[in-house]
């Protein structure tokens, strides 16, 4: 490197040789760095930075920062404003931002960047920008992310898994599905994963939730209506059944809807053709059903609140979405994907939570399930003070719920893995790989699991990846 920290000034023997062990110390760095004059002008960069820059001369030298990153929105924003938009006001917290640039070799890398305005002094140097390379932190998270997802669902247990699997068996096919299970546990998830990965993604996704409407309403959004079919008719409406034509129509709460639309349902679903209201020519329509309940259709059936024929018409391939309580395994990975929408809607990247908030969490049995985890996620993180959530920042009923497990799971010492560094790097990023997938791709709790500080872990993330 060729840093001037003072302009050119005389050095003495010592003086020189600070200079130099200075040089070799930033040339070690896993992280990159560049100098910056006022006008953002490049002065310098350390090895890791040529690296990551794919910079193989001194050509860099003297050209404006933006440069470097064409194409990129940190760049533009650079340009447009006329500084450095990594450099944070007094008071103001580190500002960072995510690039990806291509490599000359066609490979692309993934850098975080932030920036670190220096003391004024003779030196020409103004600003230093940081880069860290996250492409193989990236693809470590994403392989263990998308091992455990399926669109919205979230889930790495076997009963999960095995709710995977169906959806995609029963998304290969045309046949109606009918979606059980308690509330809150994602079911308009489920058909929506139908939807997305059926021969009909490309078509209309349509859901009506069913309980929300009066019956004269419902029906006219279900099947439309013509203008002046009834008071307030005031123009032609295309009901649900149409606007999904060619795609996916959900019905939530089907059981929820009254005998009179009940017999109209089962006329479509027998015709495929819909009857506008005030009209009396059927339309054809092309819509694969997907019904959703909370309620036992079957128990309905018998006791004559729900028609045996329709049941089964829209029963051809059932499918039961598990209540959270019954995989229980899967509370880590979902309370740090709710946390991670949480604080990002909060504006509070650092939160994190504590081993023993997650251990109340995991004890509870969720009557509400997952919109319930997620509700107490919401209160905890307007509760928190900190940057961790502790067992004090979540609600009353969690704590109580389990009295007889929570208790000694939430004072027990959180589990760690013992970690140890090891010689074989297959073995390290096994293990690393488990400490992310139990706390669900969050990094501290991971090296919280595996007794390390996120600083270590992050450089195990670029050693063993």
């Amino acid at each position: 490197m060729n840093v001037q920290l003072n302009g050119e000034p005389k050095l003495n023997g010592g003086a020189m040789q600070s200079l130099a062990t200075l040089r070799i110390f930033l040339d070690s760095l896993e992280e990159g760095v560049l100098f910056l004059d006022a006008s953002r002008k490049v002065l310098d960069m350390n090895l890791a930075a040529r690296r990551m820059l794919s910079q193989v001369d001194e050509s860099f030298v003297g050209r404006l920062c933006p440069s470097l990153f064409v194409g990129t929105a940190c760049a533009r924003e650079c340009e447009s404003r006329g500084h450095c938009s990594l450099m944070r006001a007094q008071g103001e917290d580190r500002k960072t931002q995510d690039v990806v640039l291509k490599g000359r070799d066609g490979s692309f890398v993934s850098l975080r960047m932030w920036a670190m305005r220096l003391p004024p002094g003779d030196s020409a140097l103004s600003c230093a920008i940081i880069l860290r390379d996250c492409s193989r932190e990236l693809a470590l998270e994403t392989e263990v992310r998308e091992r455990w997802q399926l669109g919205g669902l979230i889930g790495r247990s076997r009963t999960m898994q095995n709710l995977y699997q169906k959806v995609l068996r029963a998304a290969a096919s045309e046949a109606n599905v009918l979606i059980t299970g308690e509330s809150g546990v994602g079911k308009e998830l489920v058909a929506r994963a139908l939807h997305d990965n059926s021969s009909r993604s490309a078509g209309a996704y349509v859901a009506v939730h069913c309980a929300s409407l009066a019956e004269n309403l419902l029906e006219s959004e279900l099947f439309g209506h013509a203008k002046g079919a009834f008071s307030g008719a005031v123009a032609l409406r295309l009901g649900r059944f149409e606007a999904a034509n060619g795609g996916t129509l959900l019905l939530d709460e089907i059981g929820e809807v009254s005998p009179a639309i009940q017999t109209k349902l089962l006329r479509v679903l027998q015709e495929r053709e819909v009857v506008r209201v005030g009209e009396n020519h059927p339309r054809k329509v092309d819509v694969r059903v997907i019904a959703a309940t909370h309620r036992d259709l079957a128990a309905m059936v018998k006791r004559g609140e729900f028609r045996e024929d329709l049941y089964y018409r829209l029963r051809v391939l059932p499918l039961e979405v598990p209540a959270l309580r019954d995989h229980r395994e899967d509370i880590p990975l979902l309370a740090s994907k709710l946390l991670g929408e949480l604080t990002q809607r909060y504006q509070r990247p650092d939160l994190t939570l504590s081993g023993e908030a997650m251990a109340a969490l995991e004890a509870y049995d969720w009557p509400g399930n997952v919109r319930h985890l997620f509700n107490v996620l919401e209160y905890a993180v307007v509760q928190a003070e900190g940057t961790t959530i502790g067992t004090r920042h979540l609600l009353n009923e969690v704590m109580a719920g389990a009295p007889a497990q929570a208790a000694p799971l939430a004072s027990a010492a959180p589990a760690r893995h013992h970690y140890l560094p090891v010689a074989d790097e297959e073995v390290e990023r096994a293990l690393i790989r488990k400490a992310l997938e139990e706390s669900g791709g969050n990094k501290a709790e991971a090296a919280r699991r595996l007794g390390m500080s996120r600083t270590t872990l992050w450089k195990r993330l670029n050693q063993t990846a």
